[in-house]
């Protein structure tokens, strides 16, 4: 068991400790049995501390500082806890408790070991299952979902998974001969010898669980249906079970509101929609050169491995939640891909990539493992990893929300470290940057944010020293940090290079101040405001700022930035767009969103020529 000291050690060294639990408990409550519980059930992580006596607070950089408070009565609190895990459980916990004194402060400190599967899931008996189980989320304790139970109970959970559901409204006719002929024909390249091939189709349907026996009588399940049933029956029983394949132009959704997407709509059986949505990013992808050993032509491929499209759009397939209603979308910006399903993932995400796989669907999966759609045994995360660094690509970056309940993969589109990366980094800090801060800033800007878990991602570093890295770019000024715990996330700083202060030219300029030529156009009034505006300001403030500018005259995104000292893009995309989107401003040419000369102006101002 850790000392307190180490504890609070690293609590302070860390936005989210997801090992570690700090309460103020005066005394035994709900939450600190819901803790509890959450350690004792959650698999792989080796039980938790909660540390109990501990107050915190935000500092000026707006992170968690956590101090002793000290307990009133820790005999009482040590008694009542072994009192309640003994009796209040389905399963009686002995955790270990230790007092500790740090600096006059009395603290409890409280080791939970992670229980056999065989008693899992741990859950309080008065409230009964699911809602009295609950799970390690992050830095959270989570109630669980029947789902959760599955993953819980290891290899005791129940062999047939929610795709083995019977579909009511389906008929054997419902199936679609073309799906069963590409079965047979990939299966047959992969392993001629399979015994399924020797089947007819009705005893195939049957053994790969396409179809179950109810009273004596063959049903097409959910499994079946989505393997294998006509484009007409899919829509007819599952009208949103499809997939969308989305051009979004930019690198944000909807960045500009007079730029319309355009979309591909995929609604077949699985066997022949993958390879089709597969097709579909592939055709669109940049494509690279190389000379294979020992040939003398060069074979054309795209810039992201073929493997890791295919894994990514079987993972969204055989993981996703098929009670709900909502297509998968593959959304397709500039710079990246994004493949989004509704059901996070039953794995945590730290764990993603660690050999060994959780399934919501087991028969989907079954098959596409056997047509080689899928790596097999859980592999696929950690091998669209290795693919993407081999590739030199930035790595593919998971993000799973129990919250709204959704699972997304982002594919970038960029080599890691371009010669304009390399440019753009030297011109952030005079000061070296070591592999790890350059990984972390490189995707802030690709992405726009970074967070503790994506750091553990694409670097491999462990929570811990992910948290170091983060804070340590945002003491140098190269990141800012929002948000706060478990949600903390960082994006990159905005630029706040000083300039002299512009200022009309028939004004006259402060004694021992500079004029600056580029800004010489500027009414006194808006030059002592942008004096206001340097450095860090609140978005209200730059926001107004930007709204007087451009009701002064229509003003290009490159001349907002040189009066701003702001970079473009960061501009761009988090002010000027939204500005449009909200009112605020309006574009100077709004039936041409790329004009070569397009301005913002004001909601309501006159447009006064650029010229």
């Amino acid at each position: 068991m850790r000392s307190a000291q180490e504890l609070l050690d690293e609590l302070n060294a860390s936005d989210e400790s997801p090992r570690i639990e700090a309460k103020r408990a005066r005394e035994v409550g709900k939450s600190v049995l819901e803790t509890v519980i959450a350690f004792a059930n959650e698999p792989g992580m080796d039980g938790g501390h909660l540390l109990l006596g501990v107050d915190w607070s935000i500092n000026d950089k707006g992170d968690t500082v956590y101090r002793p408070e000290g307990v009133p009565d820790p005999d009482k609190l040590q008694q009542d806890l072994a009192s309640q895990c003994a009796s209040m459980l389905s399963f009686p916990l002995r955790p270990e408790i230790s007092v500790e004194r740090i600096d006059g402060k009395t603290l409890v400190v409280v080791y939970v070991a992670e229980v056999d599967s065989g008693h899992k899931p741990v859950y309080l008996k008065a409230t009964g299952l699911p809602r009295g189980a609950f799970r390690r989320i992050g830095s959270t304790d989570q109630r669980c979902t029947d789902e959760d139970l599955w993953v819980l109970r290891g290899d005791t959970r129940p062999q047939k998974g929610p795709d083995q559901s019977i579909l009511t409204d389906a008929r054997l006719d419902d199936f679609d001969p073309a799906a069963l002929a590409e079965y047979r024909r990939v299966r047959s390249r992969l392993n001629a010898s399979a015994e399924e091939l020797g089947y007819g189709d009705d005893d195939l349907l049957e053994a790969l669980g396409a179809v179950r026996r109810v009273d004596g009588e063959p049903r097409p399940t959910l499994a079946g249906i989505l393997l294998f049933g006509k484009p007409m029956a899919l829509r007819r029983m599952l009208p949103m079970v499809k997939i969308d394949y989305i051009r979004v132009p930019g690198i944000e959704w909807m960045e500009d509101p007079h730029e319309r997407f355009q979309s591909i709509e995929i609604r077949k059986p699985l066997l022949l929609a993958l390879p089709l949505a597969e097709a579909s990013i592939i055709d669109e992808l940049p494509k690279g050169f190389h000379l294979p050993e020992g040939e003398l032509h060069s074979v054309q491929e795209p810039i992201v491995p073929r493997k890791v499209i295919r894994e990514a759009l079987a993972n969204a397939v055989m993981h996703r939640s098929y009670t709900q209603h909502s297509p998968i979308q593959i959304i397709r910006y500039s710079n990246r891909i994004e493949i989004r399903n509704v059901g996070h993932s039953l794995k945590p995400v730290a764990e993603l990539g660690i050999p060994g796989s959780r399934l919501r669907n087991p028969t989907l999966s079954a098959v596409l493992h056997d047509l080689n759609l899928a790596e097999a045994k859980g592999t696929g995360i950690r091998s669209m990893r290795r693919l993407a660094a081999e590739a030199g690509l930035t790595l593919p970056e998971f993000h799973s929300s129990r919250e709204s309940d959704e699972f997304r993969v982002t594919l970038f589109l960029h080599n890691l470290l371009t010669e304009d990366d390399h440019a753009w980094l030297r011109s952030l800090s005079s000061e070296p940057l070591d592999a790890d801060e350059t990984k972390v800033l490189i995707y802030a800007r690709a992405t726009g944010a970074v967070d503790n878990t994506a750091c553990r991602d694409f670097s491999g570093l462990d929570t811990l020293t992910a948290s170091r890295v983060l804070r340590r770019l945002r003491d140098k000024g190269l990141l800012e940090k929002h948000g706060g715990g478990s949600h903390t996330y960082y994006e990159l700083a905005s630029p706040t290079i000083p300039t002299p202060l512009a200022i009309h030219p028939s004004s006259s300029a402060p004694a021992g101040e500079a004029c600056n030529p580029k800004h010489a156009t500027l009414p006194l009034e808006l030059a002592t405001l942008l004096a206001t505006l340097q450095g860090r300001v609140s978005t209200e403030a730059l926001r107004g700022g930007i709204v007087r500018l451009c009701a002064w005259q229509a003003l290009g995104v490159d001349q907002l930035a040189s009066f701003l000292n702001k970079d473009r893009h960061y501009l761009r995309n988090k002010h000027l767009i939204p500005m449009v989107r909200e009112g605020q401003l309006r574009f100077r040419y709004p039936e041409s969103a790329k004009h070569p000369h397009q301005a913002y102006v004001a909601a309501g101002a006159e447009d006064r020529n650029n010229g």
